[in-house]
């Protein structure tokens, strides 16, 4: 779980530095770089939840 939520931080890091080049600099390889960091970011979202409620069941 402890590496599921570092790599959730790290997936965010890297979709915000890419959003902000984007929005800032007009960047579009920026903006697919963060465009499939959402994409990563949104699966391991979905596999903390599963973890979560697995969690709590216990």
């Amino acid at each position: 779980m402890k590496t599921l939520v570092e790599n959730i931080a790290a997936q965010y890091e890297a979709f915000a530095t890419n959003a902000a080049l984007q929005v800032e600099k007009n960047n579009k390889a920026a903006g697919t770089r963060a465009r499939k960091a959402a994409l990563e970011l949104s699966k391991l979202l979905k596999e903390f939840r599963a973890a979560s409620v697995a969690e709590s069941k216990k």
